[in-house]
């Protein structure tokens, strides 16, 4: 598949790396510009923010009970002039700008206006499938995580997705807990969905705390890796105590990559250096004693030992039976000109 603006995405390709903001910014526009220069400066190929507001995320039941759930949303959601401001920073910056919508407009504003590499969907959405087909329909790149679904509703929600004509979609692997122990990962669900969702670019929304999870996932061709970002820890809000500060998300990355240049590919490859150590390690054959000129050479006259200029240990059947024009020596090489 394909971003946007044109980045591709495949299993097993360079991983793309986004740092999920979520709340970490504290509804601080100053703060948030502040996290894209810290995200541009380590290597971060696109921060993402929350297009949430108080209508499109909680229904008034729900606020009628938590009375202080509203505030809270509204302190934390920003608005599409603060949008956009954040999505003209990371372009100046050089680093992308996704954020994930609660509703068909909120897509369309970050799609038309913000000109977004994908519309990053939020695990709660997977069972809401007349949604998930309109986001398809708006012809942009779509990444869904998959935290809560079983297998049965991942497979519908990308069926409804592709049914509804988008052809660019990667499906991130994501427990919706925060944070999680590595146990709780179930990384090996990469290599399953990607055996049950062929065509489909296969990532990973990491909840852990610390750096073996993403760097296994990139080793399981993980296209995507997103993780929590924050400037410092010891804030206290809704997840920023699992998010990772600028350093230690700057190791992962470097990590990460290693871990991605180590794979290489699955054909076989032999590099020029890599030729050339057969003539020193391995072996040729060598005569195992002195043999007088007229002998017919018999295997038992042959031991194979290094260093592998000389005849291959592959080649004996060419040298048995050979009779000896000239007299050899023991542990010495085999040479073409030594038999008729």
């Amino acid at each position: 598949m394909k971003l946007n603006d044109g980045t591709p995405l495949a299993d097993y390709a360079k991983p793309y790396f986004v740092a999920e903001f979520n709340t970490s910014h504290f509804g601080d526009v100053a703060l948030a510009k502040e996290m894209i220069e810290e995200c541009a400066r380590i290597g971060v190929d696109c921060v993402k923010f929350q297009s949430w507001s108080a209508e499109t995320l909680y229904s008034q039941s729900y606020y009628a009970e938590n009375k202080m759930a509203k505030r809270f949303v509204k302190k934390y959601a920003l608005s599409e002039q603060q949008l956009l401001e954040l999505a003209a920073h990371c372009k100046s910056k050089g680093i992308g700008f996704m954020s994930t919508p609660y509703a068909v407009p909120e897509a369309r504003f970050l799609v038309d206006q913000c000109h977004v590499p994908a519309l990053k969907i939020a695990s709660m959405e997977i069972n809401n499938l007349d949604y998930l087909a309109d986001l398809a329909r708006m012809g942009s790149a779509l990444i869904l995580s998959t935290g809560m679904a079983d297998l049965c509703e991942i497979e519908t929600a990308v069926r409804v997705v592709q049914d509804a004509g988008c052809a660019d979609l990667s499906v991130l692997h994501c427990v919706s807990r925060y944070p999680i122990e590595n146990t709780e990962a179930n990384l090996r669900n990469i290599a399953l969905l990607k055996d049950r969702l062929p065509g489909v670019a296969i990532g990973y929304s990491d909840h852990t705390l610390g750096l073996d999870a993403p760097v296994a996932a990139v080793a399981l061709g993980a296209s995507v890796i997103e993780r929590h970002f924050t400037l410092d820890r010891s804030r206290i809000g809704m997840d920023n105590q699992m998010a990772t500060e600028p350093e230690e998300f700057a190791e992962m990355i470097k990590r990460c990559m290693a871990t991605w240049h180590c794979m290489g590919r699955a054909e076989r490859q032999i590099s020029e250096e890599e030729l050339r150590q057969r003539a020193n390690m391995r072996r040729s054959l060598v005569y195992a004693g002195d043999l007088a000129p007229g002998t017919m050479i018999s295997k038992d006259d042959l031991i194979c030992k290094r260093p592998g200029t000389g005849i291959p240990p592959t080649e004996v059947a060419r040298v048995v039976g050979k009779t000896l024009v000239r007299a050899v020596e023991g542990d010495f090489l085999v040479q073409p000109e030594d038999f008729q």
